[in-house]
Formats: structure tokens, sequence, C-alpha cells
């Protein structure tokens, strides 16, 4: 009995100690350099606060290619210089804009672009999520982005944390890119397929989450005295860059897996799932060389 207990004891030393399981931010942290790509800088959006807030979107060209040329045409047209944030509703959206104004558009701006409200899934090179969707027929992530997945084919950009979409009037009308706003509350994703998404914020989003609610119906505010003013939106330049985790690489599997499977010291039990917004890509800022 003795040999025996000894023998199981050498066995038990032999036998390499369990890996500890990485956390979600250990992967980021770990992730080589080949796992990140760049985000061009004619997709990155500024928007700056006569307060001094500056926050960072991210444009989705590839899902939302009118609107997000209408953006940019905006932004190099100075068109948001002066305008103003006119609407914070709590746990759902921060809106900005020339909000009812006859403010003329800048030359090249379409007035009346098409919904581009989902795009085929043909050529969209998506990573599955892995878990059900109770959105959609599946869910997944391409080129950086969330992506709901239908059963006649189309592809559309979620309303996760942080979205950027186009305010719009009723349909037809699909809103030019000169009213947008950005989700700060638990994603509605029920407005997938039905707005415009253009892209999201990446930085400074606390700038658009601190602000006061509006009282009035929908969180508009009820004063124009109350509204937020902005100093400007321009595109980058080369005066940013960020990158985001590559969503085909094994990095980033190895990320969604651990969102799914939390085995960090606070965790007592794993949920065992995850969903699309509740994995969000992650960014980062590539300090300046």
């Amino acid at each position: 009995m003795n040999a025996l207990l000894l023998a199981v004891a050498a066995l038990a030393q032999a036998a390499p100690a369990a890996e500890k399981p990485r956390t979600p931010t250990e992967i980021i942290a770990q992730a080589p350099a080949s796992a990140w790509k760049a985000i061009p800088a004619d997709d990155l959006l500024v928007v700056e606060l006569r307060t001094g807030g500056r926050v960072t979107i991210q444009l989705a060209p590839e899902f939302a290619p009118v609107h997000v040329a209408n953006i940019r045409s905006l932004a190099r047209g100075k068109w948001w210089d002066g305008a103003a944030i006119y609407r914070v509703q709590e746990n759902y959206v921060v809106q900005w804009g020339n909000n009812e104004s006859d403010k003329p558009l800048p030359a090249g701006v379409v007035a009346k672009p098409p919904a581009e409200y989902a795009r085929p899934q043909a050529g969209l090179p998506v990573t599955p999520l892995g878990y059900a969707d109770p959105y959609a027929a599946g869910a997944g992530f391409a080129h950086g982005w969330p992506v709901s997945l239908y059963a006649d084919g189309q592809a559309s950009l979620a309303h996760c944390y942080a979205a950027v979409g186009v305010g719009r009037d009723l349909s037809p009308d699909t809103g030019t890119g000169g009213e947008l706003y950005a989700v700060i509350g638990h994603s509605p994703r029920h407005l997938d397929r039905n707005i415009a998404l253009v892209g999201r914020v990446i930085e400074g989003i606390e700038h658009f989450t601190t602000l006061p609610r509006g009282t009035q119906a929908l969180g508009f505010y009820k004063e124009e005295a109350q509204h937020v003013p902005l100093a400007r939106a321009r595109l980058s330049g080369s005066d940013d860059r960020f990158q985001y985790l590559d969503t085909s690489s094994p990095s980033f599997a190895a990320y969604v897996k651990a969102r799914a499977n939390r085995q960090d010291s606070f965790f007592i039990r794993p949920a065992g799932g995850v969903d699309l917004c509740n994995a969000p890509v992650p960014v980062r800022r590539v300090p300046k060389s």
C-alpha cells in the first residue's frame, strides 16, 4: 500500500502543472504585432466639443459607402462647426448636428442616399461568433466590425455600445449623415437594418456618456441654451493612429473564447456563451514615433 501511494505521489510530481487560463485583458496585451491592423486615417472622424472633450469615431465605408462619403464631405466642408449636441437620452443615444437647420449642405453631399441598412454577405469574410444570436440567424465579425447575419443573405452592422448611426425622419427618408447619434446604453439591436450605421466611437465616449440627460420626449433638451456646442468635426488625417485586433486572428478567437468562459479569479461560474455586443473588438491607439 505504501509503495502504491509513493508511486501516485511520484506521478503527481512528474505531471506538469495545468496552465492558468488567460484573461481577455491578458490575451489582448499578449497579442503579437501581426494580429493588429491599422485603421485608415481617412476613416477617422474627430468631433471636438467646445468644453474641451474630443471624441474619435471610426467610419465604416464597407457597410455604408454613400453615407460615409457624405460624412467626409460634411467634415471637409466644416458643416459641423458650430453645430451642437441637442439630444441625450438615458440608456440610449447622444445625437448631434444642425437639428432642423436650413444650413446648406457642402458640395458633393448626396441629399437622398440609398437605404444602406444592410449589405450582401457575399465577399464579406465573417468570423462566426460561435454562439446563438437572438436578433439574426447568425452573428460574427468582419474586418473588425460586429455583424448580424440574416437568412436572406444580407449582413448588417450591429447596434452595440458606442455604435454611430445616421439620424433620419420617417421612411423613405434615410438621412444625409449630417445628424449623427452614438449609442450610450444597452445595445438597441432592434434598430439593426432600420437605420444606416456608419461607424463607432473608439476613443472619448466618456464625453458623451457624462452629459446631462435631456428632459423632453426622446431625451431632447428642452431649451436651446442646454445644447452642448461643438467646436468642429474633422477628418483626422495623420494626426491620430489606431489599430484594431484582427477578427480573423488566433488572438481574437482566444479573446472571444475567454469572454464567453471567464475563469478570472473573480468568477465562480463561467457563462459558457457571449453575445455579439459583449465581445467588443479591441482597439488601441498607436503612439507617435
